[in-house]
């Protein structure tokens, strides 16, 4: 080497990705994806929802009965009941783009281990190649939907950027593929939402690289895998419209987006579109409002609220039904607005989180696992708002912690909390800016008082009794502390999504917060 050349050595103590993000977006996604399918394998090592509970057992007695449901019976007795299928027990309760997943679940449990997916007799089935089957079902499925989804968004969203630097995007794809939230419920609890928020994270990217189509495509396919992937509706709605009105054929832009959205829905609802009854069978399993307003104990307005108001002794479930409807989509107009008006990429992020929180927040029948919507675009955004993404993910965690121990799942619990801390902790953390905006929000000595209860409740319902008066004393007080911060959350993330246009006012209003 030239003397005159200044050359980087080694790399410096405080930068230990030195190597990692210098071999570029490849090297950095294939490395900390494999970690990721580790990390995935170590969790489905532990037990799952419902293990050895009969008489039904819990959430992966129900995706294996699906897959027994799918490939025994004809596809259009799937949502109908019957002698053969007892909608009772675990009836399929999800869009056909679920039933057809089940299906080729189903197909591969069959090839290998007829026994677990034997029509009837399979009822409980917990053999050890059953449940190993089963946990490479959802493995497979991240890895082919989740993963691949995630890549195209890191690639899209830093293609845009003049400001990413390497680490940043080491950071960011950690943080979306080691999110300790989706890895326990999807391998720990046992679920199949690394499909749906794989869609969804896909349409976000299509959104980003100006491909409207493909976005309403695969936000259509999320869309009937999941129900609850309505929770992005309003912002992909609100974005796309505002899009639109800006072109200069308007109504011809809204008319072949629809067309768009209805040939995607009539391909994935063809089996049931032969009968108006065939396509209400189906819609009726997917709306549970027989469940109530809200199930267990979930950090929402309804659930937080009635400590003092019960709404299911005051109102019937229709009143119930009108209005949560009413105050979801109150809740989500703001930010609609701001998107039909201004649409932007960061404004379309800033959306999805806050109309997603609206239906968590306000929505009939929501659960605990529901608060993985909200995360995905809280993720997405972790780079521009580092404490935010932080400081919710943690509460969210909490939020879900009385399911996590119904679950015998405390000790990957701890384990992805540990390495969520250090993730976003670890050398190199320096470059990512903080966000001041949330920290003065809260305030120095209020944060630290939250965070004091955040620990002191984990050790409370873990090593204490409730009163036998109040048996549910702890999970009360830790929805209401849960539904505190998401609502600060809320309200900080839509005032950041109006101030969007407003660069300088929102620094005069950051200073004067500090």
């Amino acid at each position: 080497m030239g003397k005159g050349k200044k050359v980087k050595d080694t790399p410096s103590d405080d930068d230990c990705w030195w190597w990692l993000v210098q071999k570029g977006t490849t090297a950095v996604f294939i490395t900390v994806g494999l970690f990721a399918l580790l990390v995935r394998a170590a969790v489905s090592l532990h037990p799952y929802s419902g293990a050895g509970n009969p008489p039904k057992f819990g959430d992966y007695e129900a995706q294996r009965h699906w897959m027994e449901i799918t490939i025994n019976l004809p596809v259009r007795e799937w949502y109908r009941n019957s002698t053969r299928n007892d909608l009772s027990y675990w009836g399929l309760d999800y869009p056909p783009l679920t039933a057809y997943q089940s299906f080729i679940h189903g197909l591969f449990l069959r090839f290998f281990h007829p026994d677990s997916v034997a029509l009837f007799t399979s009822r409980g089935h917990e053999s050890y190649l059953g449940k190993l089957l089963m946990r490479w079902t959802v493995l497979s499925s991240d890895a082919l939907i989740f993963f691949p989804a995630v890549l195209y968004f890191i690639i899209v969203h830093y293609n845009q950027s003049s400001r990413s630097r390497k680490s940043e995007l080491a950071w960011h794809i950690a943080m979306l593929l080691l999110h300790p939230c989706l890895i326990l419920i999807d391998h720990g609890h046992f679920q199949f939402n690394c499909i749906s928020l794989g869609f969804t994270v896909g349409a976000i990217a299509a959104i980003l690289s100006g491909k409207d189509f493909v976005a309403s495509v695969l936000y259509c396919l999320a869309l009937n895998h999941k129900q609850m992937s309505a929770y992005f509706a309003p912002a992909f709605f609100s974005y796309l419209l505002g899009k639109c009105l800006r072109r200069k054929h308007p109504i011809l832009e809204v008319l072949k987006l629809g067309l768009v959205v209805l040939g995607t829905f009539a391909v994935v609802w063809w089996p049931y579109l032969y009968s108006t009854h065939s396509i209400l069978e189906v819609l009726s399993r997917l709306a549970p409002f027989e469940r109530g307003l809200f199930e267990d104990y979930v950090a929402n307005f309804w659930c937080a609220s009635s400590v003092l108001i019960k709404w299911k002794r005051l109102f019937t479930t229709e009143s119930l039904k009108l209005i949560s409807f009413t105050a979801t989509v109150i809740t989500c107009l703001p930010s609609m607005v701001q998107q039909i008006k201004s649409p932007s990429s960061r404004g379309f992020l800033y959306a999805l989180l806050n109309s997603s929180f609206s239906f968590y927040l306000f929505s009939f029948q929501v659960h605990e696992k529901s608060i993985l919507l909200p995360l995905l675009p809280a993720t997405l955004l972790a780079i521009e708002e580092p404490f935010m993404f932080r400081w919710f993910t943690q509460f969210a965690m909490l939020s879900m912690f009385p399911l996590i121990c119904r679950d015998n799942l405390v000790v990957p619990y701890l384990a992805l909390h540990a390495l969520f801390v250090l993730i976003p902790n670890a050398p190199g953390q320096h470059r990512i800016k903080e966000s001041n905006y949330f920290v003065s929000y809260l305030g120095s000595a209020t944060m630290h008082l939250v965070l004091c209860c955040y620990f002191v409740l984990h050790i409370v319902y873990l090593t204490m009794h409730p009163p036998e008066k109040y048996p549910f004393l702890f999970e009360a007080i830790i929805m209401n502390l849960c539904f505190s911060q998401f609502v600060l959350v809320t309200l900080g993330c839509n005032i950041k999504q109006w101030l969007l246009n407003k660069p300088v006012k929102l620094e005069e209003i950051e200073k004067k917060l500090i």
